[in-house]
């Protein structure tokens, strides 16, 4: 029994030492194009979250008028989350990847 639990160990070590390192990798052809791609991405998110801002900062002030702003003060925390998620979208992935 040992001896079949040693010799599955040491074959798992030798399996893993056996794992490539692909290192930092090399760039496809036309990765410009993607890169231009996600500024454009990242532009519109951009866009969109100061849209959404000012949106629900309109619905704000005329629901406290009303005096019902308790919703859009949970709408804005969404959004300024939104924003937040997309403007640190890149540090995001690369904490994952890493």
């Amino acid at each position: 029994m040992f001896t079949a639990l040693s010799a599955i160990t040491s074959t798992a070590a030798t399996v893993l030492a056996a794992v490539p390192d692909p290192g930092t990798g090399t760039e496809p052809p036309g990765a410009a194009a993607i890169l231009t791609v996600l500024g454009w991405l990242a532009w519109a998110v951009f866009a969109a979250c100061v849209a959404g801002v000012l949106i629900v900062g309109i619905k704000l002030a005329l629901a406290f008028q009303r005096g019902e702003g308790g919703q859009a003060v949970g709408q804005l925390g969404w959004v300024l989350g939104g924003a937040i998620l997309g403007s640190s979208a890149a540090a995001v992935v690369g904490l994952v990847l890493a």
